[in-house]
């Protein structure tokens, strides 16, 4: 055992937000901590660290361990470089150089004991990795989405999510034995992410990590945390794991709770029946029936899940089949060229997914499209009847002056108090929330503002820009739900690979030479494909093309046939299995009247009604799974 917590909780005035968390984890144990946002993970990370102390319990580290924490943005105000500060985490190889260096020129100058000294400390300084630590600090800052040129910048002109970024290279060159990042992956893009999960992934550390990113936990984690109504809960597994135990464990405890309400009505039942005759054995077998209800372990009524925020999309008119026309598009900076002669076309229900590095243009290309700033060459054409809706990842459409209920109003001056207070109560926005002022909001609720102001409106194509920061992983679930059943256009950026993979019909894949490569599928077949086509012989990216169609749609439509046979045929025998379990239930409801003083046979038949009402959720569980009534 590494680290444990012994009932920790914490307090502000009345409001407790952690009641007695008690869990441990091994050695080279690697914790993923979910919850809402809210929930108090953070707080309970920098506990964990050392950063508070105003609370309540016992935090246990192994004697000699270290702890490197990372908080979600962190405040760099200092003027050195990047190298510099990444450099910085070894410090006792950099003043051991210098020290070669001056004994070096003391030997040059025949000092006898300067050489002997320099041939002791040189060898010393290799051994400690002397000789490669600064090509592991440029290799780090490379694989974490810095190019060289960002190398000499001073730290205190990059931007937060810079900063972070150069934060989580010098705790990972720091090697501590336990790492704890808080939401590591926000100012990340793919690639590397991908770099970062595979490193923690085969480090030997211990590691602790809070993230909203599924695909990350499900690779990186062996355990899972879940804080929940201020309680704790550890999983052994990954993310996917987690959330198949809790719904299995959630189905069990109300089934349990259902049939122990019904065995303790039935007895209650039972008690006021032998009062009301009122002999004297009636009384005796009243009174030991109340003994029984009184000796028998109560099942709690299961807590409700954490309120979440409900969404959903209002299309306007239908448009045209060909939604948007993008031809020879070229945008650059400075000499620095974002995309040159990009050209695509958009055909109705498209779900686009914009994927490449930071900074390649993609966040640059939506707000072209959406006539915020404009292009250098090129144009762009929207079809027949479309009507466009913008989602922006910083919120810069908000007034940070206005309260949230007059953002709402601003924007749909139409809808009444009403409507409007409606709305923002879909989104957590209740009571005096309302009156909030915007510049106050944390990202989160700032999100949220955004989603509401888009959901009162009507459109038929969609623009959004990193959707996914700042929500917690079941509101992810609740806009992915949303934008599923939306019956408009997408287009979107993300690095959100679980949210990619989930909508995707089309991928628009920037790389970092300025090509485009345009791919119609979902995100995991572009990933099968790329890897064997997106490269030329010498390794560089193809410029943007198509794939043809034809036999991808032939092949896809004998599959889709296949498995909607296949499913039928599945829904056709769970009706059956359906119809069965409820006739047999029946009949032992009948049995149980009959045996009413045969207490083996009353426990015979309650477990064979267990195991059917346990079928019958698994049963009505698939058919709501696949839309059919029961």
């Amino acid at each position: 055992m590494i680290l444990s917590c012994e009932k920790v909780s914490l307090s502000f005035g009345s409001d407790v937000l952690l009641e007695n968390i008690e869990f441990f984890i091994n050695e080279g144990d690697k914790l993923g901590i979910v919850g809402v946002n809210g929930a108090g993970k953070s707080t309970l990370l920098k506990i964990m660290c050392g950063e508070m102390s105003s609370y309540s319990g016992n935090v246990y580290v192994s004697k000699g361990k270290t702890i490197g924490y990372l908080p979600q943005n962190a405040d760099y105000s200092t003027d050195k470089t990047v190298i510099e500060t990444v450099c910085d985490v070894f410090s006792d190889l950099i003043e051991l150089e210098k020290k070669l260096e001056q004994l070096n020129f003391a030997a040059a100058k025949g000092d006898e004991e300067a050489a002997l000294e320099f041939a002791e400390k040189h060898e010393k300084f290799v051994e400690m990795g002397g000789l490669e630590f600064r090509g592991r600090c440029r290799g780090v800052l490379i694989s974490l989405g810095f190019d060289s040129s960002f190398f000499d910048i001073p730290i205190i002109k990059l931007s937060g999510g810079q900063k972070t970024r150069v934060a989580l290279a010098a705790l990972l060159l720091s090697d501590p034995d336990i790492i704890m990042l808080d939401e590591p992956t926000n100012h990340l893009d793919i690639e590397s992410v991908s770099w970062l999960e595979k490193y923690l992934y085969n480090c030997k550390k211990t590691v602790i990590v809070i993230s909203h990113d599924r695909y990350f936990l499900c690779t990186v984690t062996n355990k899972t945390l879940e804080i929940e109504n201020k309680r704790g809960k550890l999983y052994n597994g990954n993310y996917d794991v987690y959330v198949a135990k809790k719904k299995k464990e959630r189905e069990v405890l109300e089934h349990q709770y259902k049939n122990q309400q019904k065995e303790i009505a039935r007895i209650e039942a039972y008690i006021r029946q032998q009062k009301q005759w009122n002999r004297e054995r009636n009384i005796i077998a009243a009174e030991s029936r109340q003994k029984l209800l009184d000796k028998m372990e109560k099942i709690e009524t299961p807590l409700p899940d954490p309120k979440n925020i409900q969404i959903s999309f209002t299309k306007s008119e239908e448009s045209g089949e060909d939604v948007l026309s993008v031809r020879s598009l070229s945008k650059s900076y400075g000499a620095n060229n974002l995309f040159s002669n990009l050209s695509f076309e958009l055909k109705k229900k498209d779900r686009m997914l914009i994927i490449g590095p930071n900074g390649c243009g993609k966040s640059t290309l939506l707000k072209i499209l959406c006539s915020l700033i404009p292009p250098d060459f090129g144009k762009f054409e929207y079809g027949y009847n479309v009507t466009r809706g913008y989602y922006d990842q910083e919120n810069q459409n908000l007034d940070e002056n206005l309260t949230v209920i007059e953002e709402l109003w601003q924007r749909h001056p139409d809808k009444s108090q009403t409507e409007v207070r409606s709305a923002l109560a879909l989104f957590l926005f209740r009571g005096d929330d309302i009156f909030k002022q915007i510049g106050v909001l944390s990202g989160g609720e700032k999100a949220r503002v955004t989603f509401a102001k888009l959901m009162l409106s009507k459109f038929n194509l969609l623009f959004l820009d990193e959707p996914t920061n700042h929500l917690d992983i079941m509101s992810r679930e609740v806009l992915e739900d949303a934008l599923l059943k939306f019956e408009g256009t997408i287009v979107a950026v993300s690095h959100d690979r679980y949210f990619i993979n989930k909508l995707a019909t089309r991928i628009l894949a920037f790389e970092k030479n300025g090509t485009v490569f345009d791919y119609s599928g979902t995100y995991g077949e572009y990933l099968s494909y790329s890897e064997k086509n997106i490269l030329d012989e010498n390794g560089s990216a193809l410029p943007l093309k198509k794939e043809s169609e034809s036999k991808r749609q032939w092949e896809r439509s004998k599959q889709l046939i296949s498995e909607k046979r296949k499913n039928e045929r599945l829904i056709a025998k769970a009706k059956e299995e359906m119809f069965s379990i409820e006739r047999r239930i029946s009949e032992i409801s009948k049995e149980e009247e009959k045996n009413a003083t045969d207490h083996v046979r009353l426990t015979e038949l309650y477990n064979e009604k267990n195991e059917l009402e346990n079928k019958m959720l698994s049963l009505m569980e698939f058919l709501e799974n696949n839309g059919e009534e029961y």
